[in-house]
């Protein structure tokens, strides 16, 4: 740090100008600013470090800017570079702060400059002590100037900065702040940069809407690409994504050479889930600015939600070779190689992101859960540990991972105890205390009454090690390689489903275990299960799937929910998807908004045709209006039951009791003031809805299983044609039921691989383009329509003699120890031959 220049004897050098009581506070301010204060910027770099602060997203607009709405001395040209025009122009030498401030003076570039360059000179001295962070001392000379002159404006507005740039975490310094800003308004009401000011300080106090009306305001006095800019972020911050849009449109067409708008610009796309609209606005942003980090990070995520799994991995790795200690673009790396499967991949992305900032919860938490996921329980635990002793403070909200972590502590001790324990002999549905899944599964805060602690890591229990693939034997590699295969064979080809290697192997082995389970069955054999040895029941064939699911991502609770405490199922335990929230649309659900909406349509009419018979016509006429879900909010208003909003329940055809029908699941959509929709479906699991569909399967059960007896001794193809049939009726109700808390599709789907596998039928097709399995089954009118839908891309063919070959999966994977290993293990070199079966 410099030591400020000395004077000669007798004062400080000054011009004539120069009232003795400012040389006093000057000095004061020089030796305060040499003894506290680093080199600044003139504005930005403080602008940027206390002002925004409180406002993440408001803060980050900037981050790649120089302009300032605070000080309007001159139109900043400087560039991100860090050009000449951007460094500071102040030394913190008091010479040259006196200098600095006559040449302010004497070229007026401060706001609200007088004609009397006395006041123009005093004014100045003040707002450069504003520029090196000498706010106190700012403040007394503004006031010292108003009880001269109580309505000299330039010094309230240089007031009302001062108060702002002390901190707005101290709310006294953001009423000060607001005050004075307010008089400069009610003394000056046509300068729109006091509206932008006062915007920029109610935005971090959480006053967006009195933000946006004083942003509208100073836009109506004189519109610019930096207030449409400004408005649009507080929209962003608001959620109301096309409104944002609009204004970082309007900002572009001012000024299209703004990387940080159409950065902006993608978001908005990208939150509302028109994810390649969002991909050509971050390339674009790019194309502006080719070492943007944010918009290749963003780029990176667009790429990772449309499944593109290597674009997001370019995208990313391009903005780490612009800064390799980049903490949310490794996070956000981590979190999708985790969610692809490459877990050792993650952990290195994890462990950068915690050198750096060391309390991030996420790289915290995902480090814990990426240990555990592959067995090493210790290193798992100690990390969740320190996520847990991150206690949110009095009135802060808990993160997700906070939320989540005592959970996932408890059910890794729990794995880690049962490592080595036969997978037939324990049963977790049944170990695991019920009010413990009921919270585990709904996510909520862990304050479970009188909880018993899992035991803690038991040190003869040692953790899983990786194995070599080679050290497997052939027949084992070779059930791993088609292992891969069939489960490849699973991944939905829709925007929000990346491709995860690790559940592919999961539940290709689940597949291939449940064939051979179900071919013992109709082979009359027993089966081990629960610690019981028994004939298999049709929920034993889903538990196969189950079992693999959970220990593939042990994050996510995969849970009956008939299991669930009685007081849970009494009051209805819902399976809830939001297909559109606000202006949040769900991309997953796209390809069924028609059909749902055609559904939807058809039951308004009966509805009104049975209470607004005289209306029908009208409802009729406005129906044929409706093209989309939005256009639904019209409707509602013809009748008062319906005006806030309905709800439709879909049904599902019993092949039991011919004639009776079942609860499906529920389409609900409401509307807000302002045209704000939520859509949504759900499907509520109840005991008495529970226990209809399982009399349903339990019948469809049994006919399968007599059927495959059969079909063991004679392969007829009408056999078969049945055997087929019947297991694509049973999933139906299984996917309508929903009966666990996650997972069903990818387990359902593998349970219809390995069941058709066992009756001499393989998959060959995959599932085309845009289509869900489960919500195929929910949209069906019948299990018969979803049979004709599900056969129509399964491309079924005869399996291939060498299954029969291949070693029992239940036998060489009988551990949790064994099944971590063989997840674990890296087989891409079954990528470079040929799979007998396939």
């Amino acid at each position: 740090m410099r030591a400020a220049k000395m004077a000669p004897a007798g004062g400080l050098a000054r011009g004539p100008w120069v009232p003795l009581a400012l040389l006093a506070l000057l000095a004061r301010a020089a030796l305060a600013l040499t003894e506290r204060y680093p080199a600044l910027s003139l504005l930005q770099q403080e602008r940027h470090r206390q002002r925004h602060s409180p406002a993440g997203e408001w803060a980050e607009q900037y981050s790649a800017e120089c302009d300032s709405s605070f000080l309007h001395f001159h139109e900043s040209d400087c560039d991100i570079g860090g050009s000449s025009s951007c460094e500071s122009m102040l030394s913190l030498n008091t010479e040259k702060i006196l200098s600095q401030a006559k040449l302010l003076a004497e070229q007026k570039r401060f706001p609200f400059a007088t004609d009397n360059d006395n006041t123009n000179e005093e004014l100045a001295i003040a707002y450069v002590l504003i520029g090196n962070g000498l706010y106190d001392e700012a403040i007394r000379h503004f006031s010292t100037m108003l009880q001269e002159e109580p309505e000299l404006v330039s010094a309230i507005y240089g007031r009302g900065i001062a108060y702002g740039k002390k901190g707005l975490h101290d709310m006294k310094n953001a009423e000060l702040a607001l005050f004075e800003l307010s008089r400069v308004i009610s003394l000056e009401p046509d300068h729109p940069e006091v509206f932008e000011q006062r915007a920029e300080i109610l935005s971090p106090l959480g006053r967006i809407s009195e933000a946006l009306s004083d942003l509208t305001k100073a836009i109506q006095l004189q519109p610019s690409a930096r207030l449409y800019r400004h408005r649009g972020t507080l929209y962003f911050i608001s959620e109301d994504y096309a409104t944002a849009h609009e204004d970082f449109q309007r900002s572009l067409e001012l000024n299209k050479n703004q990387p940080i708008a159409m950065l902006y610009k993608g978001l908005t796309f990208f939150h509302r889930g028109l994810l390649k609209e969002a991909i050509e606005s971050f390339k674009e942003a790019l194309k502006q600015k080719s070492d943007f980090i944010d918009a290749y990070k963003s780029l990176g995520q667009a790429y990772r939600e449309l499944g593109n799994f290597d674009a997001a991995t370019e995208s990313f790795q391009k903005a780490l070779l612009l800064n390799q200690n980049h903490v949310q673009t490794l996070q956000l790396k981590g979190m999708m190689l985790y969610h692809h499967g490459s877990l050792d991949e993650a952990l290195k992305n994890f462990k950068r992101c915690l050198q750096l900032e060391p309390y991030n919860e996420v790289c915290q938490y995902m480090k814990g859960l990426s240990h555990v996921a592959m067995g090493q329980f210790y290193e798992g635990i100690k990390a969740q540990t320190k996520v847990m002793l991150n206690d949110p403070l009095p009135g802060q909200k808990a993160s997700p991972e906070y939320l989540k972590v005592k959970y996932l502590r408890e059910y890794s001790r729990y794995l880690h105890a049962h490592l080595d324990t036969p997978l037939t002999e324990y049963n977790t549905d049944i170990d695991l205390p019920g009010n413990f899944k009921d919270h585990w599964a709904k996510n909520l805060p862990f304050l479970i009454e009188n909880y018993e602690e899992q035991p803690g890591l038991q040190p003869h229990i040692k953790d899983v090690l990786f194995q070599n693939f080679e050290s497997y034997k052939p027949d084992v590699q070779e059930l791993i390689c088609v292992a891969d295969h069939l489960g490849s064979m699973m991944q939905y080809e829709t925007p929000g489903f990346l491709p995860n290697k690790r559940i592919h192997r999961a539940m290709g082995l689940a597949t291939l275990e449940v064939m051979q389970a179900v071919q013992r069955t109709w082979a009359n054999s027993k089966v081990r299960m629960n610690g019981k040895t028994r004939l298999m029941q049709w929920r034993d064939m889903f538990d196969i799937a189950v079992k693999w699911r959970r220990i593939a991502d042990p994050d996510q609770p995969v849970l009956w929910l008939d299991q669930m405490p009685a007081r849970s199922l009494s009051r209805g335990f819902n399976n809830h998807i939001n297909l559109i929230r606000g202006q949040v649309i769900n991309m997953r659900y796209l390809e069924y908004f028609e059909k749902i909406l055609h559904f939807i349509k058809d039951r308004i009419l009966v509805y009104h045709g049975a209470n607004n018979p005289k209306g029908l016509l009208e409802v009729r006429e406005a129906l044929e209006k409706v093209h989309k879900v939005e256009d639904l909010l019209p409707i509602m208003k013809f009748n008062s039951k319906t005006r806030d909003g309905f709800t439709v329940n879909t049904k599902v055809p019993s092949l039991k009791d011919q004639g009776k029908e079942y609860d499906g699941f529920t389409i609900t959509i409401t509307g807000d003031k302002v045209g704000n929709i939520l859509f949504s479906v759900e499907t509520q699991t109840t005991e008495e809805r529970t226990q209809l569909y399982h009399a349903e399967i339990d019948a469809l059960y049994k006919d399968l299983t007599a059927k495959g007896k059969i079909l063991i001794l004679s392969a007829e193809l009408g056999e078969v044609d049945a055997v087929c049939n019947l297991i694509l009726s049973l999933v139906y109700y299984f996917y309508n039921l929903m009966p666990l808390s996650r997972g069903s599709s990818v387990i359902a789907y593998s349970v219809i691989m390995g069941a058709l596998m066992a009756s001499g039928k393989e998959v060959s097709g995959k599932i085309p383009k845009g289509k869900l399995v489960d919500f195929e089954a929910m949209t069906a009118p019948g299990s018969e329509a979803f049979s004709k839908i599900a056969r129509s891309w399964m491309n079924l063919k005869s399996i291939s003699p060498s299954y029969k070959s291949l070693p029992s999966v239940s036998e060489t994977f009988p551990t949790l120890r064994t099944m971590i290993e063989v997840l674990n293990t890296d087989s891409s070199h079954c990528l470079k031959k040929t799979i007998v079966v396939v």
